[in-house]
């Protein structure tokens, strides 16, 4: 059970609750964790089941599928989010919250089994590079800080505000600057990691933007430990980077920018 994908549904139909019920149940390594019949009870499930996973339906009681969305990033931006609806002129939206699909109602059972392989690939593979990198991360962290102060990176530093008090950070040092748990948190070399309530966007101002890419609602990298590029969902891809098992998402327009940047 523990090595399963975990999945949640959110629909106001129960006809259609009960559709991606059966598919969910029928497809190995996928196991359905919790339903809402309303957008307003997502969160506090999302919250308590942790699924990998949330099918959400755009229109419904309460908070919408899109609204739904924004308040899973920022509980967890890697929480993989399927939009399942009738109404295809929200696509453009979803895909601006980094939707890994939109699949529109009334759908073949084929086209959810893509998806649910799709999301079996991604989930499996992630794991196992997360995995991958942990084990080598202490002298790796070490590497990377090395190479960044040797490439000539900005070696000013940043207060950063906490419940506990401050923290001083070398911008050097910082790899990954993320949403998580509805708190900021940023991870630096030698496996260090802070949290601050802190916004994004407040902490992002203070880094260097020639360093520093705001690839994602939730994400901001620092160039200089991107490793490798990789497809996630449609127009959405994963950023991996050295010397951390954390990795960012971003969006095809995003990478087409960070293309240019390196023209």
């Amino acid at each position: 059970m523990d090595n399963e994908i975990r999945v949640l549904i959110a629909d106001d139909q129960a006809g259609m609750r009960l559709i991606l019920r059966k598919m969910i149940e029928k497809a190995a390594g996928f196991t359905l964790c919790a339903e809402a019949d309303s957008g307003d009870k997502v969160p506090a499930l999302v919250e308590e089941h942790r699924p990998h996973v949330c099918f959400l339906d755009v229109e419904m009681p309460g908070m919408t599928g899109l609204e739904c969305a924004k308040a899973i990033q920022d509980l967890d931006p890697h929480i993989i989010i399927i939009f399942a609806t009738a109404h295809d002129d929200y696509m453009a939206q979803a895909f601006e919250l980094y939707a890994f699909d939109y699949m529109v109602k009334p759908f073949k059972m084929e086209r959810v089994t893509q998806t649910l392989e799709r999301i079996r690939q991604v989930v499996g593979k992630g794991t196992r590079e997360r995995g991958d990198a942990q084990a080598v991360q202490p002298q790796a962290t070490r590497d990377v800080g090395a190479a960044i102060r040797a490439r000539g990176a900005s070696s000013g530093r940043i207060m950063l505000h906490h419940k506990e008090g401050v923290n001083f950070i070398n911008q050097a040092d910082i790899l990954l600057v993320q949403r998580e748990n509805r708190a900021t948190v940023l991870y630096a070399t030698g496996g260090r990691r802070f949290e601050t309530s802190e916004t994004l966007g407040d902490v992002g101002e203070r880094l260097d933007p020639k360093i520093f890419f705001r690839c994602h609602k939730s994400y901001i990298i620092n160039l200089n430990v991107i490793d490798s590029i990789t497809p996630y969902g449609r127009w959405t891809y994963v950023v991996h980077l050295t010397g951390t098992d954390q990795d960012a998402l971003i969006t095809h327009e995003k990478y087409e920018e960070l293309e240019r940047m390196y023209a």
